[in-house]
């Protein structure tokens, strides 16, 4: 693998965003992405409406609270916590499609969900989702999370789920799922030779672009890669899974700056620029957030991975970000680097709720870095 570069068009400069930038400014731009969001979707109970009508705990909308718990975090805005209840009290505190769903994106918004009952303590945050997990629990079943995706949906909200009770049934269920999806799932997803992840179990690994590459899709590794940074914070590092999920971490990171693009973005093909290579956010936010926590937290060495994670932020900025907030080169929903292309500065993808979340992880933790 190699560093590529394709440039597009529809960049927009944006003055000093190749200069180095301070936490305040990247501050800024964070709360101006999610205003953006905010006054768009100013009813957080409205339905989605993309060519059917989905209730707003699906899991796009989930990711991007995800995101909005983490600006909350380091910047607080009761603001932020009232858009947010109002959307969870609508829903019951209950997973999408209700306790009895075995589906990770249903249960995505129970990260949510708990991030709320650690902050207030209120068991009606969560005890719809204890039910939900000790329901999947039940079955015995381990092969949920056939698609990589599922990895980031459903294994923090176990982990989260462990933090708030102290009750490690939790734990190792989402750990033997993992491993399940990991070295099993069609043949094993993780490429370990490689440090990517097999999309899913429709693709029968090596899954090849038509350029003889492997194709390894950007924002379905970083969602596996934001998995990994979560449940590693919920455990800390003296737990005894701690040390697995590092591991793949690291070789991860390994990987994945390898396949940067030079102008910063990372390509929806990681490996494979020639069929799709091209800007694209998701991805590139996703693996900033994991970069930036991996310095914070003494894991990846700054003098290696801190060049990647400014040249990441700078790309967004320069290429991505509106003046009014709306973030171009987001990538539609789809399962490989085909779905939603050709992609732009101004095309507006299918859901536009997971590209902020992807960001606002992204910045939140570049500017923790920064600070």
């Amino acid at each position: 693998m190699m560093a590529v570069m394709a440039m597009a068009a529809g960049a927009q400069p944006v003055a000093g965003a190749n200069q180095p930038v301070s936490s305040d400014q990247v501050l800024a731009v964070a709360k101006k992405v999610n205003k953006y969001f905010m006054n768009k979707y100013a009813d957080p109970t409205t339905p989605t409406n993309v060519n059917r009508i989905r209730p707003s705990n699906l899991w796009t909308r989930a990711v991007y609270y995800e995101g909005l718990m983490a600006l909350h975090e380091l910047a607080p805005d009761p603001g932020y916590i009232d858009y947010t209840d109002r959307w969870a009290n609508f829903h019951q505190w209950t997973p999408r499609n209700g306790v009895k769903t075995t589906d990770a994106d249903d249960q995505c918004c129970g990260q949510t969900y708990l991030d709320r009952y650690m902050a207030t303590k209120d068991s009606r945050m969560m005890e719809h989702v204890r039910e939900n997990l000790d329901l999947q629990m039940g079955t015995g079943k381990l092969g949920y999370w056939t698609w990589i995706d599922a990895i980031q949906m459903a294994m923090p909200v176990y982990s989260k789920m462990y933090r708030a009770t102290g009750e490690r049934k939790y734990l190792d269920h989402a750990m033997k799922m993992y491993t399940w999806s990991r070295d099993t799932c069609g043949g094993g997803l993780f490429n370990v030779a490689e440090g990517l992840w097999w999309r899913d179990a429709d693709y029968v690994p090596p899954y090849k672009e038509s350029d003889g590459n492997n194709c390894y899709w950007s924002r379905g590794s970083g969602w596996v890669y934001a998995a990994l940074v979560r449940v590693m914070g919920d455990i800390g590092k003296k737990d005894k899974y701690f040390k697995r999920l590092k591991k793949d971490f690291v070789a991860m990171s390994e990987a994945l700056l390898l396949c940067q693009r030079e102008d910063g973005l990372w390509n929806p093909s990681l490996v494979s620029p020639v069929t799709y290579g091209g800007k694209e956010l998701t991805g590139t936010a996703l693996f900033l957030y994991g970069m930036s926590w991996g310095i914070n937290n003494g894991i990846l060495k700054a003098k290696k991975y801190k060049g990647a994670c400014d040249r990441a932020w700078q790309a967004m900025v320069r290429d991505c970000v509106h003046p009014d907030g709306f973030l171009g080169f987001v990538q539609g929903t789809g399962k490989d680097p085909s779905a939603g292309q050709p992609l732009s500065y101004t095309k507006v993808p299918d859901f536009e709720d997971y590209g902020t979340g992807c960001f606002l992880l992204g910045a939140v933790e570049y500017c923790k870095l920064l600070k």
